[in-house]
Parts: structure tokens; sequence; C-alpha cells
């Protein structure tokens, strides 16, 4: 254990997520004094397992990939030293489209058998995929926000020429549009069946998504999914276990409520604490690395905001469903992950399309004795949510019910049973998201991916504050927050040292 620092410079990470978390642990291995504050009295985020009535529930993310070679949690991994208990799943999710279901797994085999004239463009993915994990894989600092970042982004440029021309054209195009090189667009189940992913991985659909984003938001499946024993949590549980062993803190039940600063910097970091979160603290500190929305960062920054949260956000809210099940009243043969699209034409999110995760029968840790936990979501506009839950509370329990009842329709029609299996369900919305993740507006999932050159950086105008997580390029998914922590863990040593 490593207490003795040999680096006075004080760092203060904003949020045990897994982006803050992973800078953390880095942070302190590189001897800096390290101290996360945390609202909840657990660890995670929107990448958190929290206990409820004896079951283990995912509070967001469900879906875990980047544990492949060279992957961004291996790499994670061997930088701090550290290893999960994992269980691969060849079998990443199946879709149900409204007339067939197709099962996605590492070699498209379903995938080809139901669109065999899909393959083409199959194999221009995996190309484009292996260009952007390689360049991940060699820290690529996109977009560059330095002279110093430019410099290593031509560094890398020149090191990978031949590949840099071939992916050249899809950073310039949408997926739509690469779909329609292939005559794929006029193929409305394979186009249907493209968007539900996208909608998950990038945020946005064909019609909108980057296509060299997409081509590695796509290869999820092929790189390999993994269940991790216990929840996802498990990843957050470990990476603030790291921090400690390297003789940082992780400081629970502290609400940051804003910002000491002197001649344009960031000095001390404001915080409840206490009992009843009534005492004011300030944490001195050298660097702040905020694992918030650039909204919550404003926030708490005192820069005033839009009353339209919609606005503020650019982005999804979820509505989600814990549910517990009976699991001998299900089919055995049921996968863990599944994605429903209720129909062909209705924009997706809203019920129209729906993730369903159910823990494995193996891990024991996750429910009661028989049972399983389950969590059910749909992208949701946050806006209409909040009209209710501040002008009429009755509709906004309403529309609650609705929702839950839609998605316990959708669920039980492609998974026979499922319904009279539930025994206990939890429903929450973008206001239960902005009350126990602390992100304004009860955002999730990051910004929509439709162009590189409007990807954001971590980089702040206060030289000394940064930004981490899922709102940072590449965003979506524990594995793209890692990539960004490692690029803002190298950041803020270079910059300190």
């Amino acid at each position: 254990m490593s207490l003795k620092h040999t680096n006075a410079q004080k760092i203060v990470v904003i949020g045990a997520g897994i982006g803050g978390l992973t800078t953390a642990a880095l942070l302190a291995q590189a001897n800096y004094q390290v101290t996360v504050l945390e609202t909840n009295p657990y660890a995670g985020g929107s990448a958190a397992t929290f206990f409820h009535k004896g079951y283990r529930f995912d509070a967001g993310a469900t879906v875990v990939g980047g544990f492949q070679p060279n992957g961004p949690h291996t790499q994670v991994g061997e930088k701090l030293d550290m290893t999960w208990t994992t269980h691969p799943s060849d079998l990443a999710w199946t879709v149900h489209l409204p007339d067939r279901s197709i099962a996605v797994a590492k070699d498209k085999q379903a995938i080809l058998q139901e669109f065999p004239h899909s393959a083409p463009f199959w194999k221009e993915q995996e190309q484009i995929a292996d260009v952007g994990w390689s360049l991940a894989a060699q820290g690529l600092p996109f977009p560059p926000q330095s002279m110093e970042e430019w410099k290593q982004i031509i560094r890398v440029g020149l090191k990978n020429i031949p590949a840099g021309l071939r992916v050249l054209p899809y950073v310039f195009q949408s997926t739509y549009d690469w779909l329609s090189r292939h005559g794929l667009d006029k193929d409305r189940a394979f186009v249907r069946f493209i968007d539900g992913q996208l909608l998950i991985s990038a945020q946005t659909t064909s019609r909108f998504a980057n296509a060299m984003y997409s081509a590695t938001a796509l290869d999820l499946s092929r790189q390999g999914v993994v269940h991790i024993c216990g929840g996802i949590g498990q990843l957050a549980d470990s990476l603030a276990d790291k921090v400690i062993e390297h003789g940082g803190e992780v400081l629970y039940r502290r609400q940051v409520t804003g910002f000491r600063t002197e001649n344009g910097r960031v000095t001390g970091v404001h915080y409840r604490s206490g009992r009843r979160n009534t005492q004011i603290e300030t944490l001195p500190c050298d660097f702040v690395v905020a694992n918030l929305t650039p909204l919550t960062l404003d926030k708490l920054r005192g820069i005033p905001q839009s009353d339209d949260k919609q606005e503020n956000t650019e982005g999804w809210g979820a509505f989600v469903l814990h549910i517990g099940i009976d699991d001998d009243k299900l089919p055995q043969t049921i996968g863990d992950h599944h994605q429903i699209i209720t129909d062909w034409d209705s924009p997706l999110g809203e019920g129209h399309s729906i993730f369903v995760s159910i823990s494995p029968q193996w891990d024991e840790t996750r429910a009661p004795a028989g049972k399983r936990a389950v969590t059910i979501t749909t992208h949701t506009a946050i806006q209409p949510w909040w009209d209710l839950h501040q002008h009429d509370l009755n509709a906004y329990t309403d529309r609650k019910e609705a929702y839950a009842n839609c998605l316990l329709s959708a669920v039980d029609h492609h998974l026979e049973g499922f319904r009279d299996s539930v025994s206990l369900v939890l429903p929450g919305t973008p206001i239960t998201y902005q009350y126990y993740t602390g992100r304004e507006g009860g955002f999730v999932g990051g910004f929509p991916q439709t162009s590189l050159f409007k990807a954001r950086g971590p980089r702040t105008d206060i030289p000394n504050l940064y930004l981490v997580g899922d709102s940072i390029f590449p965003g979506q998914s524990t594995a793209g927050v890692s990539v960004g922590a490692m690029r803002v863990a190298d950041a803020v040593q270079h910059i300190l040292n």
C-alpha cells in the first residue's frame, strides 16, 4: 500500500462513476494526493449495482464489453494490476423485430442468415472497427485540445497512414449514407435493426450517426460481451478499492456544492457532509476532474441555464423498470439480454425500443433463491417528465404507470410468461436518475454521436478543471468511458509535472 505520497499536489475527483474512479486510481497510483467525492453511499453512478429486498439491480448500464485483448477494460486492468471475475457470453443479445428475432453473436451468423446481402457491409464494418480499436489502444487524444495533443495526433497518423486513408471517407458521412452505398437503405428491416443497435451505442440512429463512430459501436458483439459476477457495479467497487490501496480517499455522502476560484483557477471544492448533509466544508486542490455532465458542472459553477432541460442536455433520459421475477416461470433457454423493437415506423424510444437484461442464472448473488433481477429500459425525452412532475403529479404518476404497462406488455409478447413471473416492480424516470446520480435533468448515456468534429473533449475554460465520463469522446459505455479516463489521467499528469 502506497500511503506516503511522493507528490504533494492535491487532485479532487467529483463523482465515483467509472470515469472518475478510473482517473482517480491511475493518478493515485502515480502518487498524487487524490480524493474522490461522491454524493451516494456507493460507487458506480450510472453503472452502479444497488441493493433492494435481496436483489442487486444494475442501475443503468447492463451490457459490458471492452475486455478483449487490448480492449479498454483490459488496458485499465493491466495498468492498475487488477482483474474482475467475468463470464464471457457468445450470445450478446437477441433483437426482436416485429416479424422476426435475430441472435447477435460474435460470428454474426444469425445476422448474415437473415440478411445475406449485408455481408459486404459487415466486412467493411469490421475493417473500420479494427482501425478504431487500434487508434484507441495507441491513446489517440480525440478531439485534440492542445498543441501537444495535435502533435500526438500527427505522430499516430503518420504511423497509421494506410489505415487512416482507408477509413477517412467514413469520417465525413452518416451511417445511412454508408448503408445506401450497399443498397441496404431499401431494406427496412435491416435499417430498423441497425437503428436499434445505434440508439443504444451512439444515442442516435443511422440517418444521423457518424459512420466511423458507428463502425466501432456496432462491433461490441464481435469483441465480446461479458457478465460480471455480482453485477456491473463490481467494476466501480474494485476501482474504488484500488484508489484506496494507492493511498487515495473515496468519500461517500459528500455532495459538492461549488468551487472556490482564484485568478481563474479552482483552488477548492465546497461540499456538504455530516449525518444530515448540512455541514459545509472546503477541500483545497491543485486540480479537479469532474465525472459530471457539462450541464451539472455548469450548475455547480453558477452558470445560468435554460428552463428547458431537453434543450440543455441535447440527449436522452431513460425510463427504467427494476424487476424481480420467479425464475421457474420463464423458459430455461431464455437469453440474458434482449432488445425489443415494437413496430416499423415509430420513432425509436418511448417504449418503441426496449432493452431487457436478466441477471444470469448462475449468479446467485444477484437475487433471492429462485428469483432473478431484471432491468428494462427505454430511451425517453426528459422535458415531458419534468413538466408533469412540477405541474401535475397525478398525471406524472399516470404516465409512469402507463409506461410500465407498455414495457411489460411488449416484453411479455416476445418472452412468453414474463409478466406472470413478475414479483417486484420498481419504476424510474429522468427525475429518479437526477435524484440518485446527480445528473442534471436525468440525462444519461452521453451525447448523440452525429459528427466527429462536434465531439467533446475533457478540457473546460478553467485550465485546472477537466471533465471525464460519458459526456466526453468516445462517450457511451463503460468501455468508452474508460478510454476517456485514461486520456484524462495522462493529461493531468502532463500538466502537473
